[in-house]
């Protein structure tokens, strides 16, 4: 561990589900479903709306009592208190400033603040200068930035996040994507986005979810170490075939 109290984990455990099984009105969202992710790498899941991408990550961080399934790292020790999770929305507490609301687990579990861990992060993200502002004077950007920032802080080595990113302006989605792209490094990371690019910049591998039931299959790993350069002409080659699997999946 670092002298501010974050570091890259040193042993982010591989994770397989098993056996997934979620009905909703009837409906048999996944049944008999699997999936691995492997150890210390980015893996981003894609998929046609409704197709149960968010279910499946509540069933990964344990938020979705409905689903069933197991669940198993790979160092045999349980996932409970090792998982962080980003949601789309930023869910800053509006009374709370950015300090505050970055160590917001702290508050809710009666510990003091780490106050090195913080303020490192908020230099991460370019956030320290902001530290005693609320969310409303905040751009949409910058309080993504401080939601990136509690999630880093928590230390975890598993990170599930649910299309971070979505809401953000072109320019500012890429910079919060570079940013991501090397704070997650070393750390397990399953990342649900719609946007074949953006998996395509931070992914190791990508999987794509389709079906219903749904399943998973593997598409391709892109070249290279995330996060990768937007313009890069291979990237757009692939995005491009990304973009044609994905329209066979979801006209099959």
């Amino acid at each position: 561990m670092s002298s501010v109290g974050f570091d890259t984990p040193d042993a982010a455990p591989g994770i397989r589900l098993s056996g997934a099984r979620l009905h909703y009105e009837g409906v048999a969202l996944f049944d008999n479903l699997s999936l691995n992710l492997p150890a210390g790498r980015t893996s981003c899941l894609l998929g046609p709306s409704g197709v149960g991408k968010s279910s499946l990550l509540a069933l990964l961080a344990g938020l979705n009592a409905a689903a069933e399934g197991k669940i198993e790292a790979s160092d045999g020790a349980a996932l409970q208190g090792r998982v962080a999770w980003m949601a789309q929305q930023d869910l800053l507490l509006p009374w709370l400033n950015v300090q505050d609301n970055v160590t917001l687990g702290d508050r809710l579990r009666r510990q003091p603040p780490k106050h090195a861990r913080r303020l490192h992060l908020l230099e991460q993200v370019g956030l320290a200068e902001r530290a005693d502002s609320v969310p409303a004077a905040l751009s949409g950007g910058m309080r993504q930035r401080v939601a990136l920032a509690r999630t880093l802080y928590e230390n975890q080595p598993v990170i599930f996040m649910d299309e971070p990113f979505a809401a953000l302006d072109a320019v500012t989605r890429l910079e919060l994507q570079d940013l991501a792209g090397g704070l997650l490094a070393g750390r397990t990371v399953l990342l649900v986005t719609h946007d074949p690019l953006e998996a395509l910049r931070l992914g190791h591998h990508l999987l794509v979810l389709t079906g219903r039931p749904a399943r998973i299959s593997e598409a391709f790993a892109p070249p290279g170490m995330p996060p990768r350069a937007p313009d890069d002409p291979s990237l757009l080659a692939l995005q491009a075939r990304l973009l044609a699997a994905l329209r066979r999946k979801e006209g099959a």
